[in-house]
């Protein structure tokens, strides 16, 4: 079996008829890829574009297209990478959500994206919290130096403060929920941080871009201390100096507690 090649089609929301569609072959053929057969060249290269993966991820012991050996990113954690976070789908959105089974982290500025594509994020995390799963969300603090220098180098001034601060309220019912945390952070963030289980979405920052106009790539934990464990831990430590988010009476601004 081709475990991994079963994976990128259920997290990419694609059918083995889609994918014999979009190669021109019979269904029976990416049936035999999926058993564990390895593709021609030719048909290895169109389904890797087609779930815009790594050719080398997919069948890490071919030769990459051009004769020579794999460097080793397909093989290695990256099994995804998007030319920015808008053109990520939102299908993939919802189904590493709704698949965590562990844990959820999300560190973040404003991620008024997370809300406004999918208005039942909140029900839905705390319904992966029911089943024990951990979720940690971490914002921006809106009064901190870190969100107003980013608003500064984005030229967009007080409109992110605004932005995360209108982007809480839809995560105010998670409060009261055993198992939901969310806290605000003061920390130059280098790149905003989605965490499901052993998959995270990691989109770098770009100076003076907004975070949705930049690069994302999918990375799914292989062994300790690769880069997905580096970002884990990073994470953790933004973490562990954030504040709890308390909001004020009307729900709209947010501060935190010592």
């Amino acid at each position: 079996m081709n475990e991994r090649l079963h994976s990128v089609l259920a997290q990419r929301g694609v059918s083995p008829e889609s994918l014999a569609e979009a190669c021109e072959v019979d269904p029976k053929t990416v049936g035999r890829w999926l058993g564990g057969r390895v593709p021609h060249p030719r048909h290895r290269f169109s389904v890797a574009q087609h779930l815009r993966v790594e050719e080398t991820f997919l069948w890490p012991v071919q030769l990459s297209r051009s004769g020579r050996p794999g460097t080793g990113l397909g093989s290695g954690e990256i099994i995804g990478t998007y030319q920015n976070r808008a053109s990520v789908p939102r299908d993939t959105w919802l189904a590493l959500l709704q698949g965590a089974q562990r844990q959820i982290d999300v560190l973040i500025f404003s991620g008024t994206f997370f809300a406004q594509t999918n208005p039942h994020v909140a029900k839905m995390l705390a319904e992966r919290a029911a089943t024990g799963v951990r979720v940690r969300l971490c914002f921006g603090d809106p009064s901190g130096n870190a969100a107003a220098t980013r608003g500064r180098e984005e030229g967009i001034g007080d409109t992110l403060a605004a932005k995360i601060r209108a982007s809480l309220t839809y995560y105010r019912p998670l409060l009261p929920e055993a198992g939901c945390e969310v806290r605000l952070h003061d920390t130059t963030l280098y790149n905003s941080l989605f965490r499901y289980d052993d998959d995270l979405l990691v989109n770098p920052h770009v100076w003076g871009q907004p975070a949705s106009a930049n690069p994302l790539f999918h990375l799914r934990r292989v062994d300790a201390m690769g880069w997905f464990d580096n970002y884990a831990q990073s994470f953790d430590a933004v973490w562990a100096g954030a504040r709890p988010w308390i909001p004020d009476p009307e729900g709209t601004a947010s501060h935190g507690q010592d």
